[in-house]
């Protein structure tokens, strides 16, 4: 695995000692990502699409990029306008394929690359790969993430460790798609003796922290760095392609005259292609990929058939697309139920906010309909709920619905609605105006108070009255007018002599 190359820049001061290494992973059926390492270049590709050939687009992009590490750069072109022009020459070959092929549409790939010219090395970077450098025990990030949680993270709402359990962790906002012009970030990283240099998917770096990545980093060759890197992604639970580059950087005068076997010149393999690029020329006939730990003890998966996401079952007459689920929100696995009982709570407050509003405007309103006989004033709604009375007396009246017309007297009986109390009160006012007025009773002549014989004794002429039935007492039929009521109460006759 491991090249350690003698063709190097002549102004240079360093070169590379590189290891690169890609693993389907447990889960995935196809190896989707791409990489490369050469005497110039350090490339990784994490195709994205699924069904729609993710592995087409990072095998293509590291079959154009890859071009840096041999004619480009000999002409002297600048590195970054000659990684750029890369990038964007992969957006369009990609545009070619989809058209050609219908099928590839949504195809896209991440790319990170770092072009190597002897003294430091250019980077462009789209998408969610990163590249890493240990320096003297402290290992830094080189690429900024293009995903949403990134953004996230930049605006202080979530941490770098909240963020690799966000539902939404995998969704990228930039790729080489051949759809969207996307300009690559570009930028050059001064190197010194003993860097060592690290591109990965993110089948590395979702589940394996700084700290972890320096202390692999730390220990050991490139080729160790590069299995132990794939083998602890593993351990950690990844459910990804996995893919990783390694580089050291060595000084160029003592490496051409070192007699290690791993830095002299009989150890060069040349560059290698790892993952779907290397695949690519001999999928037919092959069922795919296979673990590059088939058969260790450990982190022993490759016979283990692949699984959908999640362990579920599913319809064989529908296959799980691996891309689709990877780039599919997922709700965190930590403190689920939690979330749930948070969210029912604040549904359940919503729900009790949205009744008590309902019910303080339900209670501002009035209408006119009929209670006991008698047109009535109502404040709330003329309907209830279960368990739930909306209406109540406001006020009641001396009108009753006998005495109103019939047309009047089936608009009461259906309610009228009112704006206001006022209003309520105007209707009211209305509808005794329409109401038929009992008559006014004729004045009949009292009889002598003291009721005297000739002879100047009382005399009782009055029947000895007996007992009756209380009289059912009903609303009239009409509406008694008070001032008429009081000009027509009997009057004592004038010939009545008062009482002693």
């Amino acid at each position: 695995m491991t090249d350690d190359t003698t063709q190097h820049n002549a102004l240079g001061r360093f070169r590379l000692r590189y290891a690169a290494l890609s693993d389907v992973g447990r889960v995935r059926k196809d190896n989707q990502d791409s990489g490369y390492a050469g005497p110039n270049l350090l490339l990784i590709a994490d195709g994205v699409g699924g069904a729609a050939r993710g592995d087409v687009a990072s095998s293509t992009a590291v079959q154009i990029i890859r071009r840096l590490d041999t004619t480009e750069l000999a002409d002297g072109t600048d590195t970054h306008e000659a990684l750029a022009g890369a990038i964007h020459r992969t957006h369009d070959r990609l545009a070619e394929l989809v058209e050609h092929d219908p099928e590839l549409d949504g195809t896209s790939t991440t790319v990170t690359a770092a072009v190597f010219d002897g003294t430091r090395i250019t980077v462009g970077h789209v998408g969610d790969s990163r590249g890493y450098l240990l320096r003297d025990g402290t290992i830094s990030q080189l690429t900024k993430d293009h995903t949403f949680v990134q953004s996230l993270i930049d605006e202080g709402r979530i941490t770098e460790e909240e963020s690799r359990t966000h539902p939404h962790r995998n969704l990228i906002l930039r790729a080489v798609d051949g759809v969207h012009e996307t300009d690559p970030d570009l930028f050059d990283v001064e190197l010194a003796t003993g860097d060592r240099l690290l591109l990965c998917s993110d089948g590395v770096s979702g589940v394996l922290d700084g700290p972890r990545l320096a202390d692999i980093l730390g220990t050991g060759s490139v080729d160790y760095a590069a299995v132990e890197l794939i083998r602890s992604a593993l351990d950690a639970g990844s459910t990804d392609n996995i893919t990783a580059v390694v580089a050291d950087v060595v000084d160029a005068s003592a490496a051409a005259s070192d007699d290690d076997p791993e830095t002299s010149a009989a150890a060069t393999t040349g560059p290698m292609l790892v993952g779907a690029a290397a695949e690519q020329p001999r999928r037919t006939g092959t069922g795919g990929p296979r673990s590059f730990f088939r058969g260790h003890r450990s982190g022993d998966t490759g016979e283990l058939e692949p699984v959908a996401d999640g362990g579920g079952s599913h319809d064989a007459s529908r296959p799980v697309d691996p891309e689709a689920l990877r780039y599919a929100p997922r709700a965190p696995r930590r403190f689920g139920w939690v979330r749930r009982l948070l969210a029912l709570a604040v549904l359940v407050g919503l729900l009790a906010l949205a009744g008590r509003l309902a019910y303080s405007w339900s209670q501002d309103q009035y209408y006119v309909a009929v209670d006991a006989g008698r047109v009535t004033i109502f404040r709330g709604i003329q309907s209830d709920l279960p368990g739930v009375t909306l209406h109540s007396v406001a006020e009641h009246t001396d009108v009753t619905v006998q005495a109103l017309p019939e047309f009047n007297l089936d608009q009461v009986r259906s309610g009228i609605p009112a704006e206001s109390l006022n209003h309520a009160r105007d209707i009211v006012s209305e509808l005794t105006n329409l109401a038929r007025k009992c008559p006014v009773p004729e004045p009949t002549p009292s009889e002598d108070p003291t009721n005297k014989k000739r002879d100047g004794k009382k005399r009782d002429s009055s029947p000895t009255p007996s007992p009756s039935p209380t009289p059912t007492i009903e609303p009239p039929a009409c509406l008694q007018d008070a001032s008429a009521s009081a000009d027509a109460s009997p009057e004592a006759s004038p010939g009545a002599e008062p009482t002693p």
